[in-house]
């Protein structure tokens, strides 16, 4: 098998980069960025720690995350699993990487920057949903922002309806979770995830 091991080897493969992909990137949000940002209800959130990476899926009713400032993204941490691998992450690599999609746009926005977690109580209260609000927030300053090429997306079809899987023809998470743990009850956790879910949204 050949491998590539060198950045001189690989340069050799590909074109040099065109002048769009070098001008796309800003060291801050312009109104055109940050109107693709503030509309964009789904994100992918990576984020690096000494036990490796994670990429984590965020989604809320609107924009999944706050522009603050053309500098500054406000992250609300809503209810999940409790394993905070991301926030685990941060506090010890404040370095992450968050790529925004739009239902319905080939356009996708990507963020590198540094956060910190905030527990600000005002700040906290400021993302209040159905009474309830986040334990934390993750406050990311942006080091740049750019679109990605389209190319991806349209490759896959992702938002043309007739290309949806049929969501029954999928294991289910029961299924997943008895895969890694021979006695569990996925039957009961199947069952009993609906409602769990829409009671622990927030």
């Amino acid at each position: 098998m050949s491998i590539i091991r060198s950045p001189e080897e690989l340069k050799k493969i590909y074109d040099g980069v065109s002048e769009a992909s070098v001008a796309k990137v800003t060291a801050s949000l312009t109104a055109e960025y940050r109107r693709m940002i503030e509309i964009a209800p789904f994100m992918a959130f990576a984020t690096s720690g000494p036990e490796g990476l994670d990429c984590s899926p965020r989604g809320d009713r609107g924009s999944v995350v706050r522009v603050e400032d053309d500098k500054t993204l406000a992250l609300p941490d809503w209810r999940g699993n409790n394993r905070i691998d991301s926030l685990l992450n941060i506090v010890r690599d404040p370095r992450v990487a968050l790529m925004f999609l739009i239902p319905g746009s080939n356009t996708a926005i990507r963020v590198n920057g540094q956060a910190v977690i905030s527990i600000d109580e005002a700040l906290l209260r400021s993302f209040e949903m159905d009474g309830k609000h986040p334990r934390t927030v993750v406050l990311v300053t942006i080091d740049e922002v750019y679109f990605q090429c389209a190319r991806a997306i349209m490759r896959a079809d992702l938002w043309n309806p007739e290309s949806f899987v049929d969501p029954k023809s999928l294991p289910t998470p029961g299924d997943l979770l008895k895969a890694a743990k021979a006695d569990f009850d996925k039957e009961t956790y199947d069952r009993e995830w609906p409602a769990r879910a829409a009671k622990t949204m927030w």
